[in-house]
C-alpha cells in the first residue's frame, strides 16, 4: 500500500481579500459547524495564485476541479519512489504499485457503496465508461426495434455513444423531454417506457442546469419493464454522497478530474451478474489468462475489461482525492453548497438583464445564465480580466440549451472550496460589464469550445 489515509496540511498561504463587499451580508450562507470552505481552500495550491493581477476566483468546477496538495504529493511520491507496472511483477516495487492500484479500487467501491471492489472497472473517465458499456454490454443486448431512453438533459457523452450503438444495432435513441423548469418530464418518461426499452441512460446531476433527477424512482420504474439503467455520476460525486445499491443502478460511471483527482482516470461500477457477462471491448495485455494462435482465454472481471497498462498514477491520485474528500463531513459539505447556491442565485438574479436557466427544486451548485446584450464568450473574457474563471459555450449539452432556445450560455459552477465573497466578486464584475462602455457582442466574438467532456 503506497498511499495511506491522507492527512491534511496544517499550513497554507493566506486567504486573498475579497474584491467586493458582500451583496447582502444578512443573506450570507450559513457555514455548517462541521465544515467551512477554508478547510478545503488551504489544501488547494491553485486557488492561491493570481490571474491578470487578481486573486483567482475558480468558478469552472463543472469542467474540472483543482487538486489538493495531497493529490499532487501522492503523484509525486509514486513517480519518485514507487513507479512500476502492476500485476504479475515479482519485485518489491511491482508489489507496492499493485497494492496501491488495488487499494484505489477498494476505495472507489467504498465511495460508491458497491458491495465489492471486483465490481469496479478503471477507465479514462466517464466518456470511456459509457462507451465501454455501449460497445460491450450494448452490442450483445440491443437489436432492431429496441429503445434506449435518454433525457434531453444529458451531456453529449451520454448521448453520442448510444447513437453510434443504435446505428450499429438498428435500435432507437428516444429523447425524454424536459419541463420548463429543467426537470425531466416524468409523465413523459413513464409513457415512453415499454417492453421495447432495453436501457435508460440518465445523469444524476446536470452539468448545464444543475438538475438532480429522481434517479432512484426512475430506475425502479425502468426495472418494471426489464430495462437496465446507466447513471452518469460525473457531476454528482463531488457534491453529495452516492450509494449505488440504494439507487439500484445497473451501471454507474464517473470521472476523477471532477472529483479533485487527476485527469485521465475514472471508474465504471456494474452489478456483478451484468459485469460477468460483458465481453472485452479492447484486447491486449493485462486482460488475458492465456494466449496462443488457436485460442485466447480472458481474465475474470474487472481485469478482463482493463486492457493494457492502466493509469496507475491516476489511481494513486484518485485514492488520495477520495481520502481527502471523505475526510470532510459530506452532509455538511452538501448543506454548505446548497446555501451557497441559494445565495448566488439571489445575488445574480438581482442584476438587470441576467436570466438563470433552470429552476428545478433539487439541484447542484451550477448557475448557467445569459446577460442581455452580451455574448457568453464576451462575458467569460470580461470576467477573466478580473481573475474570474467561468465557462461559455454549449457545455457539451446542446439539446438541453436548445430546450431554452439557446445555442450557448455562460456557466458558473461552484465547489466546496468556493466562498460567498467569490460570488460577490462575480456579481460585481458582471455589474461593471453592464455599466461599461464596451458592449458585448451578439455573435462576432467566438471562443473555441473544447470537444472534451466539460
Amino acid at each position: 500500500m503506497i498511499i495511506p489515509e491522507v492527512g491534511r496540511v496544517a499550513t497554507a498561504p493566506p486567504e486573498p481579500q475579497s474584491a467586493a463587499p458582500p451583496t447582502d451580508s444578512a443573506a450570507l450562507p450559513t457555514q455548517q459547524a462541521a465544515f467551512s470552505p477554508e478547510m478545503a481552500r488551504r489544501d488547494v495550491p491553485a486557488l492561491h495564485r493570481t490571474v491578470n493581477g487578481h486573486p483567482l476566483v475558480w468558478l469552472d468546477n463543472g469542467a474540472t476541479t483543482h487538486k489538493p496538495r495531497q493529490v499532487i504529493e501522492a503523484l509525486t511520491g509514486f513517480y519518485g519512489t514507487a513507479n512500476s507496472n502492476i500485476h504479475r511483477g515479482a519485485h518489491t516495487m511491482a508489489r507496492e504499485a499493485t497494492e496501491a492500484y488495488e487499494a484505489g479500487r477498494e476505495a472507489v467501491a467504498r465511495f460508491l457503496g458497491a458491495p465489492s471492489p471486483d465490481e469496479i472497472v478503471f477507465v479514462r473517465g466517464t466518456t470511456e465508461a459509457v462507451n465501454l458499456v455501449a460497445q460491450s454490454w450494448g452490442r450483445e443486448n440491443l437489436g432492431p426495434g429496441d429503445d434506449i431512453l435518454v433525457p434531453v438533459l444529458e451531456h453529449h457523452s451520454n448521448i453520442v455513444p448510444w447513437q453510434l450503438l443504435a446505428k450499429e444495432t438498428r435500435a432507437r435513441v428516444v429523447p425524454v423531454p424536459l419541463r420548463p423548469d429543467g426537470q425531466i418530464d416524468l409523465d413523459a418518461y413513464a409513457g415512453l417506457l415499454s417492453m421495447r426499452t432495453r436501457l435508460v441512460a440518465v445523469g444524476q446531476a446536470s452539468n448545464v442546469l444543475g438538475t438532480v433527477p429522481p434517479v432512484r424512482e426512475m430506475t425502479a420504474l425502468a426495472h418494471r419493464y426489464g430495462a437496465k439503467v446507466l447513471v452518469d455520476g460525473a457531476q454528482a460525486v463531488a457534491h453529495f454522497p452516492v450509494d449505488v445499491q440504494e439507487l439500484d443502478a445497473d451501471f454507474y460511471v464517473f470521472s476523477g478530474h471532477k472529483l479533485f483527482a487527476p485527469t485521465g482516470i475514472g471508474a465504471l461500477y456494474a452489478k456483478p451478474e451484468i459485469l460477468r457477462e460483458m465481453a472485452p471491448w479492447q484486447g491486449g495485455g493485462n486482460m488475458i489468462e492465456s494466449v496462443d494462435f488457436t485460442r485466447t482465454t480472458y481474465a475474470p472481471v474487472p481485469h478482463r475489461l482493463e486492457a493494457g497498462t492502466g493509469h496507475i498514477a491516476g489511481v494513486v491520485g484518485l485514492l488520495a482525492a477520495l481520502n481527502w474528500l471523505t475526510s470532510f463531513d459530506r452532509d455538511a459539505v452538501a448543506a454548505y453548497e446548497t446555501s451557497l447556491l441559494d445565495y448566488a442565485r439571489r445575488a445574480l438574479t438581482a442584476l438587470p438583464g441576467l436570466e438563470l436557466l433552470g429552476s428545478a427544486p433539487d439541484r447542484i451548485a451550477v448557475l448557467t445564465f445569459t446577460l442581455a446584450g452580451h455574448d457568453p464568450a464576451a462575458i467569460a473574457d470580461w470576467l477573466d480580466r478580473d481573475g474570474i474563471a467561468i465557462r461559455a459555450g454549449h457545455h457539451c449539452a446542446q439539446p438541453a440549451l436548445a430546450h431554452y432556445g439557446l445555442q450557448s450560455a455562460a456557466r458558473a459552477s461552484l465547489a466546496l472550496y468556493n466562498t460567498p465573497e467569490e460570488v460577490d466578486q462575480l456579481v460585481a464584475s458582471l455589474g461593471r460589464l453592464q455599466q461599461s462602455a464596451e458592449p458585448g457582442t451578439s455573435g462576432d466574438h467566438v471562443t473555441a469550445i473544447s470537444a472534451a467532456r466539460i
